[in-house]
């Protein structure tokens, strides 16, 4: 067990100086001991601390382009997974990661996708500035940064959470991505036609009205608590604004998926060939049981 202990003067207002020390302790243990390491790991955390070294990298170091990020990203993964994994030599089917690191591959996944490693469409003044923001907020808004959080909307009951994921589009869903930096409220095919022909503003469909409503209060709280205040869109599917949405969802359903040629259950594909988290899993998983 080791303590550790912060010292901190400040100047108020009115010529005072104060002193703040703060003490702190953690176990220690050998670099070996893979069971105490893992029993102290918070994956948040550790997800926030390497999207900050790796995009404090690519601001210092010339050579340290996007994929050369990407490909340090993955190696550092890999290592990860090799250490920390419970598997058979070669055989990809018996991996398994411990409980604490469950969703860390997760978290490097939308890292690798995020506006942090993919600057293409960015000016380098936008980039610097996400950047900026990353490296001075907390954990829970650097992860929401890393890996936005999606909300549903519907007749079925109450919001609730669903998949970063193409899948959780639907036709008669409204949601909302929280990306930091943007707020995106997304109406379903069917939600958009009822909203164009105005059913919300008759006495009837007083529901309907109250389903437009709550996405755009919960979105409005959002833009008022951060600063700074994220960009909000308003869209619907297939429109152009959707974009934004479809960027940070999992593409699980693309245009050379096998035989889809359209959304299933008045859902959405994506034009992309990046891999999904699937497919994104499947080869770390060859690659760490690797002799």
């Amino acid at each position: 067990q080791f303590f550790l202990q912060f010292v901190t003067m400040a100047t108020m207002g009115n010529g005072e100086t104060r002193l703040r020390v703060t003490t702190t302790t953690r176990r220690w243990t050998e670099g070996a001991n893979v069971n105490d390491i893992a029993a102290g790991f918070d994956q948040e955390a550790g997800a926030t601390l390497i999207a900050r070294q790796l995009t404090w990298k690519m601001e210092t170091e010339e050579e340290f382009d996007c994929p050369a990020a990407t490909r340090w990203l993955d190696r550092s993964l890999i290592r990860m997974c090799q250490r920390f994994g419970d598997y058979r030599k070669d055989d990809a089917a018996s991996f398994q990661l411990m409980p604490q690191f469950s969703i860390y591959p997760q978290f490097m996944f939308n890292l690798r996708r995020s506006q942090f490693v993919q600057v293409f469409n960015n000016s380098p003044d936008e980039t610097a500035y996400y950047r900026m923001i990353l490296w001075r907020e907390n954990v829970l808004n650097s992860l929401v940064m890393i890996q936005p959080t999606l909300m549903a909307y519907s007749f079925n009951g109450p919001p609730e959470p669903v998949l970063l994921d193409v899948c959780s589009i639907a036709a008669d869903r409204i949601l909302i991505l929280d990306a930091y930096f943007s707020v995106v409220i997304f109406h379903g095919h069917t939600i958009a036609q009822w909203r164009k022909a105005n059913y919300q503003d008759q006495p009837e469909h007083a529901a309907f009205a109250q389903l437009l409503a709550a996405p755009k209060a919960d979105a409005s709280q959002i833009l008022k608590r951060r600063f700074p205040v994220p960009r909000l869109v308003d869209c619907d599917q297939n429109g152009s604004q959707a974009r934004f949405l479809l960027a940070k969802l999992n593409p699980s359903a693309t245009y050379n998926s096998s035989g889809q040629v359209g959304g299933v259950g008045g859902g959405d594909i994506i034009f992309t060939d990046d891999v999904s988290l699937q497919v994104f899993m499947e080869h770390l998983k060859r690659l760490a049981v690797q002799s």
